[in-house]
Formats: structure tokens, sequence, C-alpha cells
């Protein structure tokens, strides 16, 4: 870098206002650099934003599960706040329920110990094997904590820790998750709630890494959490830390163009205006951001590489206001009472819309009253779906019905008549709101192929100040991968900047 670029305060551009992009631009600030966000929708968040209906429901649009709730902290912490400074966390008991039958419901306790006596009830000696196998997991998460997920992902040398190579054979990364998990359960339902977090963010159990019971570590031990008021205000909160630093957000702020001289973007072009960069981070859509906004010389992968990545799925959602009480629903409900292989096969191999779907539903009010008229419900409702398929509003309308026959009868409410908001939300929605690769709703796949150095490179190869962001590359898909992986991308610019 010039002498001179390091007299003034530099110019950086984060292209998306999401987890990750929000995350970055704190960081970069925080180092004293002049932070523009842009953002193409009317209001930040990405996937997380809020939809405030005129008649009093406030409906989280994407993300729903608080978990790992120590990435949120450190997020504050490394600004000198708490999160409790912005926004009041529950931890949800039972974390979740998961339906099989009518009369075959598990509430999963938040509780360790009545888990415990839950998995014992459904299959004798399941216990210690349920310690077991959360002591494995537990390993795994601590040492991804400490020793993978704030790599950048650049170079294999990154892992070169005597203690992690000490420990490669006990990571699991060349055993499937599937073989895992039934090494140790027997029962279809506890394989089931075990395989459940992989096909919601993930792939097949069977083509992803054992590895990633980790996350049931995060789901099962350290809790199922909710921030009062939405995950909107989790956006608000950093937002505000974002501010504090000097960050500038830009919305209705789609970008239109990068301009790049020699290996170096000096000028982005959105709808606002143009502007010279001395760095950009791009924490929108990997995919969109090579093909629109970059000239073939200056991309990173082939359309054919894009096109032989494992996608995790896209999903179908449903927003309902309810203007009665729905019982037997708890704070968040899977149903699981249809085959959930046949489901995982027409998300991952076959695509095509299921034929006999699982689904999720998550009920806010009942934690929170503030997000629903008094007396009412607020509904969310996501059925996990093979991205690139064509969702027009006769399939979305015959899967609301299919949907709500099943959750009608397990709750024994008519909630089809006492509807006051409805709104769906698919893969074309996914792609007009995020320029989402596809509509997919989660990013890759957890398959061995692309994980850690083999996602996505954070860095541009071809254009120096260039960095990614996001679900797409490191460390992966989720809310507390996507802020973790801003604040890796913006370490790496901030390198970059210094040299």
């Amino acid at each position: 870098m010039p002498n001179n670029l390091k007299q003034k305060t530099l110019e950086i551009a984060v292209i998306g206002s999401g987890f990750a992009g929000i995350s970055a631009a704190a960081y970069l600030a925080k180092r004293g650099y002049h932070v523009d966000v842009y953002e193409k929708n009317a209001e930040i968040g990405g996937r997380a934003r809020q939809l405030q209906t005129d008649n009093g429901y406030i409906f989280d649009m994407g993300p729903s599960w608080y978990w790992m709730p120590e990435v949120f902290e450190k997020f504050f912490n490394d600004f000198g706040y708490k999160a409790e400074d912005f926004y009041e966390l529950q931890l949800l008991d039972p974390g979740f329920s998961v339906v099989f039958g009518a009369g075959d419901v598990l509430n999963i306790p938040a509780n360790f110990e009545k888990l415990c006596q839950l998995f014992e009830s459904i299959e004798s000696g399941s216990t210690e094997n349920l310690k077991k196998f959360l002591a494995e997991a537990e390993y795994k998460y601590k040492t991804g904590m400490e020793k993978l997920v704030y790599k950048p992902g650049l170079s294999i040398f990154e892992f070169a820790d005597k203690d992690l190579i000490k420990g490669l054979f006990k990571l699991q990364v060349f055993t499937s998750f599937s073989s895992h998990v039934r090494k140790y359960f027997k029962d279809p339902r506890l394989i089931a709630l075990m395989e459940f977090p992989v096909l919601f963010l993930g792939a097949m159990p069977e083509d992803t890494p054992a590895l990633y019971s980790l996350m049931n570590y995060a789901g099962l031990k350290l809790g199922t959490w909710y921030p009062k008021g939405g995950f909107g205000k989790v956006i608000q909160a950093m937002k505000a830390v974002a501010e504090k630093q000097g960050v500038q957000f830009h919305t209705s702020a789609a970008v239109t163009a990068l301009e790049v001289q020699g290996k170096h973007i000096v000028k982005l072009s959105s709808e606002k205006g143009a502007k010279a960069y001395d760095g950009v981070i791009a924490a929108a859509d990997y995919h969109h951001i090579e093909e629109k906004l970059l000239s073939q010389p200056h991309r990173n992968y082939s359309e054919q590489y894009w096109q032989n990545r494992v996608l995790a799925p896209s999903c179908l959602i449903f927003y309902l206001g309810v203007n009665t009480k729905v019982d037997r629903l708890n704070h968040h409900t899977l149903f699981f009472d249809e085959d959930l292989k046949q489901h995982s096969h027409e998300i991952y191999k076959d695509a095509q819309w299921p034929s006999k779907p699982l689904f999720y539903v998550c009920c806010p009010s009942i934690s929170d009253p503030t997000v629903a008229p008094k007396g009412h419900e607020n509904l969310f409702i996501l059925m996990p779906l093979a991205p690139d398929v064509k969702d027009p509003e006769t399939v979305r309308e015959q899967y609301f019905q299919l949907i709500m026959a099943r959750l009608e009868a397990y709750t024994g409410t008519s909630i089809r008549e006492h509807l006051d908001y409805k709104k769906s939300y698919c893969v074309s929605d996914f792609i007009a709101d995020y320029n989402s690769y596809k509509g997919n709703a989660y990013g890759l796949a957890n398959t061995l192929m692309q994980t850690a150095n083999l996602k996505p490179s954070l860095k541009n190869k071809k254009v120096s100040n260039l960095f990614y962001a996001g679900q797409l590359t490191v460390p992966g898909p989720g809310v507390p991968p996507s802020i973790i992986s801003g604040n890796v991308a913006a370490q790496q610019l901030i390198k970059y900047l210094n040299q």
C-alpha cells in the first residue's frame, strides 16, 4: 500500500447489511477506517429483517434459533458492551419440541439431567451414550471455536497446530454424521432429534462429517435462547455498535458496479451514486458479487464451479397472524411426523417439491407478548426445500393447505378460520430480495468437500483489496458463523491495508 494512502483516513465499503456485513463494518471502523455499508433493501438486516404489519404483528423474516450465545457476546464485548446492554435473553424451556405423531411428542428440556431422563425413558442405556456423544461433541465445539472458525481458510498451514493435529482423529472429519449418531442411538426418534440440525442447515446426514455433532452440543448443552423482541433486536443492537464506531449505513442502495484498475478496486457504484474506496468487503451473495459486479478476469470462480456446489436448502415460509390462541405449540416445534430420510432425499438428491414434508413452527408470541396483539399468536412456519425449484403461488398454496391440515389436527385449532395476516416467502423471494444463488436460504451444505479451506475463498485472488464474508464462505452457514465471518474478513482486509 503506497505511503501516501496511509496519511489519510482510508475509505472502506461493505456490501450487505446482514450479520456478516454489520460485523465486518464494526471491526473495520473500530480500527479507524471510514466505513460505508450498502444495502439494497429499504431496511438493514439481510435475512434477519423484520416484517411489521399494520395490525400489530412483528415477524422475524429469517433466523429464529439463538444458539451459541458466546459468539454474540464476544462481538459486543469486543466493543466494550454486553448483549444485555441492548436486549434481554430468555432461556427457552423446553428448548424445542419434536412431534412424531399426535401422541408422540418430545419436549427437549433445558436442564441436562432432565434431558438424560428423557433419553433413558425412550431407550434404555441411552443416558450414558448421550453423555459420551456430547462429550465428543463438546471437544469438537471447543476445538472448533478455539482453533478453526476464526481462521480465514487461506492456507492449509493455518491448521499446523500441534494440539489440533494431535486431536484430528477426535474431530471425526472423515466419519459420516449418520453412522456416528447410529453408533450411539437406535431409537428412530433419538436419531431424528440428533440429525435435524443437519437437515435444516446442511446436507444428507450420511454426506455430512461427524465433526458437525458440535451443533448438537450447542443446542442441547448450551441451550436455546430467545432475544426478547426477536432477532431484529440483535440486528439493531449490532447496528448501534457499528454506528458508535462511525459506520454509515445506506439503504435502498443496491451496488451496481465495482471498478477495478490493475489489481485493486478503486470505485464502487450504487443506486445512490459512485465513490472511490480503498477496500471492499462483499457480505452480499458471493455468486452475485462475482457474476454481476466483477468482470470475468476478476472472478475467483467460474459459473461451472458454482453449478457443482452442493447447496444447503431453500425453504417455503409462511408468516401468519392468528386472532386466537393456539394450543400445544411451544416456542419452537418441529413436525417430524413424516419420513426424515425421504424429505432429505427430495432436497439433496432428487431436487423436487417434497411429497410428505417435515416442517417447523416458531410461535414467539408464547414467550414474547410484544410480537402479536393481545390474545393473538404470531406463527412462522418453515418447510425445507430444494433450491432452484419453481415456486408459483398455486404450489405455495397447495403446501399451505397441506401443512395447515396437519397443524390444525395437532393443535385442535381451526387456524385458517382465524387468520388476520398471511404472507408466503420462497425461492424466488430469496433471489429478488438477497440476490441469493438459486434461491438458497442457508448457503453451502456442510459436506466434507465444502468444509474449512474447501469453501469458496474469503479472499479474492485477483483483486487485492476485495474480501468476502457471509454464509457462502468460511466458516459457514448460520448466524454465529456469519458474525465470525465478518470479523475474520475485516481482519484480513486490515492486514492487507497495513502491509
